[in-house]
């Protein structure tokens, strides 16, 4: 993987960003310790996330690699309920 610079985060803050105002992404964050990060998404299918994942700077820069894993949410707490079932 490359090296993490300001213009890789400021750029990756900004594809995020777009995808939360689409609603694709609905959670994200980096991970304790840092070792990358993980967003929570909302798709129709898999190669879907798959091509919004593709615009990623910190994947197009080999700053980032992306794995995949699907669940189907059937319990949520306050404020998530819509999550359930979707």
């Amino acid at each position: 993987m490359a090296a993490l610079s300001t213009a890789d985060g400021c750029s990756h803050r900004a594809f995020l960003a777009k995808h939360y105002a689409a609603g694709t992404f609905l959670a994200s964050g980096p991970k304790e310790p840092r070792t990358g990060g993980m967003i929570l998404a909302s798709c129709k299918s898999v190669e879907d996330l798959a091509a919004a994942l593709a615009q990623d700077p910190f994947h197009m820069y080999e700053v980032a690699e992306y794995r995949v894993t699907q669940f189907h949410v059937r319990a949520a707490g306050p404020g998530l309920e819509s999550l359930v079932g979707a």
